[in-house]
């Protein structure tokens, strides 16, 4: 009697130390689903149904939606983007689910529905299998006021417990004090009929092959078998009766022993594991920052968006390649990176919308820059029209989005009204040179008519002959640089002997002179900095005049101021001359200017 009561109380000690089983990897199998496709996942979603394996699919069901919904909402958002490239206008793109998305939804109500009369069926059945264990006990009771054969009884009582553990799960309010009172019961029995030995050596043998079988386990390939396998046994440990005294704590030990190492082996697969998942969490954490860092670059173009677009795409492949991370991290490290994701995507496609509400006026403003080029490319004032040309291409260069099939159309007209300016440009540069003999053929027989021209007794028709020379000079097309200042160097001689037999004026020579200058080098004149050039002499005379004019109200009459005064009004006469012919070459400047625009 003692023996069975100390096997009793082993087998309460015993059952306080068996552990939990372990969970599934939830992160491995979030990890494996997210490298499907939609249809693949669908494939996998149906054979899980069809398992009706509801322990499993209840797990799993949620992580296959999830990851199948991100996927759709990744290739809708394409579509979309897709839609706006193409030209297509916000307000008339439709958004409908395409057949494999239908066909999941369908599915995942199917699942919803089967789960629930699945879930209906097992609360059914734990209550219909808390009766069932109610009447083993009633079986249990009535089996402890029996008398007969200790085999005959024994017999009875093997078969309860086979029905007992043939028996489902009962609802967990009910499951602690039904097991209490099957214990109870036990217990009760094994007192009852005071079990003798060869039933204990009968439950030895059981508890030896139980430690045979875990001492095996180290030996198992598969780290998991070997941990759900160890929790069979410390079940199966339970069920076994009783052993004698003097050998239950020798079994316990060595059962004991045993799972230690079995579990000691789990603990260093596990830590690897886990080592293993905080190396990944280190380099998921690694991309989050590249992330994070790729989206502070201000996006403003198509092109930006698109380079954006790849390089965060092939982030999220990389990521993609990562094992899983410690459990508590999983959620943190997979929204810091969906996050910015999912705004980036949010952001471009606002982006986009933008831009295509701004097309219209893009469109507008480069059909304007062509109508400008247009115009430009009839004018024949090469100069200004080619500066006027290149500014409007600058400008074509930072006008914003346009669609690609628009922009094309229009930079054809744009060129072409380009190409036409230049060539036509091209083509009178190409008219004078090949004019430029018969150019400086007019201006060297345009010398010697200077130079055998006889002074008349009319001094202004000889002014007027000599201003027309000046004038037919002027007329004469291109000559090349070097030319052209060796044939004004000799023409303008001839010109200043004839001025200085005129004895001209030195106003009207200083004129000629300048108007010659400028003539002769045309287009290299600064006309701003010259004009501001004579202006700022204009002043300063005025300021002597001025001064020169106030103080000749100071002197008094005496001979000494006399002479003081006739010497001022030279001064004044002087100025005032300089300043006339200041005004007279400003006045070319504009004239010359005025010509050269028109």
């Amino acid at each position: 009697m003692d023996d069975l009561m100390n096997a009793s109380e082993n087998l309460v000690e015993q059952d306080e130390k068996i552990q939990q089983p372990i969970e599934e990897n939830i992160e491995q199998v979030t990890q494996n689903y997210q490298t499907l496709d939609r249809e693949d996942l669908l494939k996998e979603f149906q054979n899980l149904l069809n398992a009706n394996n509801f322990d499993v699919l209840k797990q799993r069901a949620r992580l296959i939606k999830d990851v199948f919904e991100a996927k759709s909402k990744e290739i809708y958002a394409k579509a979309f983007e897709k839609f706006l490239e193409e030209g297509g206008v916000k307000e008339d793109y439709k958004s409908e689910l395409d057949k494999i998305d239908i066909d999941f939804r369908k599915l995942y109500g199917e699942y919803r529905e089967r789960r629930q009369k699945y879930l209906e069926k097992q609360e059914q059945d734990k209550i219909d299998n808390l009766e069932k264990k109610k009447a083993v006990l009633e079986e249990l009771r009535t089996l402890l006021q029996q008398e007969g054969s200790l085999k005959e009884i024994y017999d009875i009582f093997n078969q309860l417990q086979a029905k007992w553990k043939e028996i489902g799960a009962v609802p967990r309010s009910e499951a602690n004090s039904l097991w209490e009172s099957y214990h109870f019961l036990i217990e009760k029995f094994y007192d009852k009929v005071k079990i003798n030995r060869e039933l204990l050596e009968i439950g030895m043998k059981k508890k030896i092959a139980l430690c045979e079988r875990v001492e095996s386990l180290l030996l198992e390939p598969s780290i998991n078998d070997s941990f759900r396998q160890l929790q069979e046994c410390h079940q199966l440990w339970k069920e076994i009766g009783r052993v004698s005294a003097d050998k239950s704590d020798e079994i316990w030990e060595r059962f004991k022993k045993a799972s230690d190492a079995v579990n000691k082996r789990c603990q260093e697969h596990y830590e690897k594991i886990r080592e293993e998942q905080n190396n990944n969490l280190l380099a998921k954490k690694a991309l989050c920052e590249k992330l994070e860092e790729l989206l502070k670059t201000e996006l403003l173009t198509v092109k930006d968006w698109t380079e954006a677009t790849t390089k965060v795409n092939e982030l999220f492949d990389l990521w993609k390649t990562i094992g899983p991370v410690p459990r508590e991290e999983n959620e943190n490290i997979w929204n810091r990176f969906k996050k910015p994701i999912d705004k980036f995507y949010e952001d471009k496609k606002e982006a986009f919308v933008k831009m295509k509400e701004s097309q219209d006026e893009n469109y507008q403003k480069k059909v304007e820059l062509c109508l400008q080029a247009e115009v430009i490319a009839e004018r024949s004032d090469w100069k200004r029209a080619t500066e006027d040309l290149l500014k409007l291409q600058e400008e074509w260069k930072n006008v914003g989005y346009v669609s690609k099939k628009q922009s094309d159309k229009l930079w054809v007209r744009f060129r072409q009204a380009c190409d036409k300016f230049f060539e036509r440009k091209a083509q009178d540069y190409q008219n004078r040179k090949d004019n430029e003999s018969e150019n400086i053929a007019k201006k060297e027989a345009l010398i010697q008519a200077v130079k055998d021209f006889s002074f008349t007794e009319d001094k202004q028709h000889n002014l007027d002959v000599i201003k027309d020379f000046q004038r037919q000079w002027s007329e004469v097309g291109y000559v090349s640089t070097d030319e052209r200042n060796r044939l004004y160097a000799e023409f303008r001689k001839a010109i200043d002997a004839h001025f200085d037999k005129l004895q001209s004026d030195s106003m009207e020579l200083n004129l000629n002179n300048y108007k010659m200058r400028l003539e002769a080098v045309e287009g290299k004149v600064n006309v701003s900095r010259e004009k501001k050039d004579l202006l700022d002499k204009i002043q300063k005379l005025q300021n002597d005049l001025n001064v020169w004019e106030n103080n000749l109200g100071f002197l008094a009459s005496s001979k000494q101021a006399d002479l003081l005064k006739a010497e001022f009004d030279k001064k004044i006469e002087k100025a005032k001359a300089e300043i006339q012919l200041l005004k007279a070459k400003v006045k070319l400047l504009e004239e010359s200017e005025k010509t050269k625009n028109e």
